[in-house]
């Protein structure tokens, strides 16, 4: 099958309209370009992200439906609520951004991550110029798990997440829930539902509906504090034993 897509120039970072990605493969928009920030923000801002395998050119998506959380809506499950109780996890906010981006990367196999050197050097780029945030979950003073994501408006991009002890991913997600929405925080686009996602409260919009949202939310204004360095609470409520 021979597909056409159109190539992004090297001179401007424009992007062809999110409403004419392909429907098989889901939501390919273009190739081409290159991973500068400034390109890479202005695609989250119309609905835009990069995503490429090994051996693959530079491919930019916008997929239909499109996965996401309402965090307001966000309910830890019981036996997640009890582990919290039991472990004590810390959680923070922007303390160790460098290394939740690596551990993104190095914690899957090779021939999975798209999260290649110079994506993760992109990335830690726009965490400097404070575009990209990032959740930490801690056991004692070890970094066990955590995600990552670029801010735009009231809506959190989120692009990965990793957990070296059980449960921390859960834990970083449920507490950024409740943080965001207190700052103001409306929309979390995670971009393709898969089980994963599914089993967390992660639900699918049409495009027509996320593009809105995204436009309705990109110029917003967050607290200003939301995304300052800092320890993330939440109040833990008691867990009978059944």
């Amino acid at each position: 099958m021979t597909i056409y897509l159109p190539e992004l120039s090297s001179t401007n970072f424009d992007f062809p309209s999110p409403f004419e990605a392909l429907d098989d493969p889901n939501g390919l928009l273009a190739f081409g370009g290159d991973l500068n920030p400034e390109r890479i923000l202005n695609g989250y801002h119309h609905g835009v992200f990069p995503w490429f395998g090994p051996n693959e050119p530079l491919l930019w998506w916008s997929p239909a439906p499109r996965a996401v959380f309402i965090p307001d809506r966000f309910k830890p499950s019981r036996s997640l609520r009890k582990y919290q109780n039991k472990m004590q996890y810390r959680v923070t906010i922007n303390m160790a951004t460098e290394q939740v981006i690596k551990y993104c990367s190095s914690t899957r196999p090779a021939q999975e991550t798209w999260l290649n050197q110079d994506m993760c050097d992109a990335y830690i780029a726009l965490a400097e110029q404070g575009h990209c945030q990032s959740v930490e979950v801690w056991q004692d003073d070890t970094l066990v798990g955590g995600l990552y994501g670029l801010s735009v408006g009231t809506v959190f991009c989120g692009e990965s997440m990793f957990s070296l002890q059980p449960n921390a991913s859960k834990v970083a997600l449920w507490y950024f829930c409740q943080h965001f929405v207190k700052h103001g925080g409306t929309l979390i686009d995670c971009q393709v539902m898969n089980p994963h996602l599914e089993s967390l409260g992660a639900i699918e919009l049409t495009r027509e509906v996320f593009i809105d949202s995204l436009h309705q939310r990109r110029e917003a204004s967050m607290l200003k504090d939301c995304y300052t360095q800092q320890d993330i609470t939440v109040t833990l409520p008691k867990v009978n034993n059944e």
